[in-house]
C-alpha cells in the first residue's frame, strides 16, 4: 500500500482500468478514483497494488484504492483485476487487504453491479447498502417546454477561475449530506477543469440579485454519443420553486443541440423524489452500481 504512485505507475493502473472496462461494459474505478490516481499524493487516498508473473516479468493484475477522506462515513474503495487473471483469488486478496488497511470498517464500490463482485463482497462479508441508477433517455425525440424560471433569476454559463468559490459553495450546500459530491475542493474542480471533455459552454449558473442559487454542469462522452447531467444542484433556500427542473430542461436542450444521440445521469435510487421527477422527463434505468459495507 503506497501513499503515491509515480507517473508510470498511474499509467499502468490506468491502462489495466480501461483494459478491464472493455471487458466489463464500464470502469470499475470511478472518474475521482481515477483523477486521484494522477498529479502526485492526495491526502487520505492511498493504493494498493498486485503483480502476478507474465511473459515479459512481473505484471500488474490488480488495484485498489482505499480513500478515507469522511470525518463520519466509513473509508471507501473500489477495486479491479485484469480480466485475464481473473478466477485466481487476487480479487479476494485485494478485498482482504482493503479491508485490513481499514481496520475492518470499509465501504466498496461495485460498479455495474455484476454477479462477480456480488460474490467478492458477500465472500468478505460484506452487505449492500447503496444503489446508484445509472438512467437514460433519447434525445432524438426532445420535447420539452420552453424552461420557466422564477422571477429575477438568470442563467448564465460557468466562467473558469472567477466562478470557482462562489460554484464550490454551492454545491457544497446542495450537497452537504451527499459523501462524495460535496467534498468536492479546489483540487477536485480544477482536476475536472483539465479534462478534455470539460467545456463552460455547458456548464450552467442560475443566480438571483448576484448570488448562485443553482446550476447545471453538462459532459459530453464524444465517443459513446453520450450527453450526462452531470450535476445539477440548487441551493438550500431556492429549492421548490421548479429551478431544478428549469435547469435540467435548458442542460437537455444544449445536450441535445451537440447532436447527441443520448443523455445519461446517476441518481440514487432512495432519493425518490428526483428519480420521480427524472422518469417525468422520459428517463429510465439503465443501469446500476451498488455500493457494500462493512458492519463492524
Amino acid at each position: 500500500m503506497v501513499d503515491e504512485l509515480a507517473p508510470d505507475g498511474a499509467a499502468a493502473v490506468l491502462e489495466l482500468i480501461e483494459r478491464a472496462a472493455r471487458t466489463d461494459g464500464q470502469p470499475a474505478v470511478s472518474e475521482q478514483g481515477r483523477l486521484q490516481l494522477r498529479g502526485g499524493r492526495r491526502d487520505g487516498v492511498r493504493h494498493l497494488l498486485v503483480f502476478a508473473p507474465g511473459e515479459g516479468g512481473e505484471e500488474l493484475v490488480g488495484y485498489g484504492q482505499l480513500e478515507d477522506t469522511d470525518p463520519v462515513e466509513a473509508p471507501a474503495a473500489e477495486l479491479v483485476v485484469h480480466p485475464g487473471h481473473r478466477g485466481r483469488g487476487h480479487g479476494r486478496a485485494l478485498g482482504g487487504e482493503l479491508l485490513a488497511q481499514s481496520g475492518r470498517r470499509l465501504r466498496v464500490w461495485a460498479h455495474g453491479g455484476h454477479p462477480a463482485a456480488r460474490h467478492l463482497a458477500q465472500t468478505l462479508g460484506l452487505s449492500m447498502f447503496r444503489e446508484l441508477r445509472q438512467m437514460r433517455r433519447s434525445l432524438a425525440d426532445l420535447d420539452l417546454p420552453e424552461p420557466a424560471l422564477a422571477e429575477g433569476v438568470t442563467v448564465r454559463t460557468f466562467q473558469p477561475d472567477t466562478d470557482d468559490a462562489a460554484w464550490l459553495e454551492v454545491n457544497a450546500e446542495a450537497f452537504a449530506h451527499h459523501p462524495e459530491q460535496g467534498a468536492l475542493t479546489q483540487r477536485d474542480l480544477d482536476d475536472r477543469k483539465g479534462e478534455p471533455w470539460f467545456d463552460p459552454k455547458g456548464f450552467f449558473l442560475a443566480e438571483r440579485d448576484g448570488r448562485l442559487v443553482g446550476f447545471h454542469w453538462t459532459k459530453v462522452h464524444a465517443e459513446e454519443g453520450l450527453g450526462e447531467v452531470y450535476v445539477l444542484g440548487v441551493r438550500p433556500g431556492a429549492q421548490g420553486g421548479g429551478l431544478g427542473k428549469a435547469l435540467t430542461a435548458i442542460g437537455l436542450r444544449h445536450l441535445s443541440a451537440q447532436g447527441l444521440a443520448t443523455a445519461m445521469l446517476y441518481v440514487d435510487a432512495d432519493n425518490t423524489a428526483a428519480v420521480t421527477v427524472y422518469e417525468r422527463l422520459g428517463f429510465v434505468t439503465h443501469e446500476t452500481d451498488l455500493m457494500y459495507r462493512s458492519e463492524t
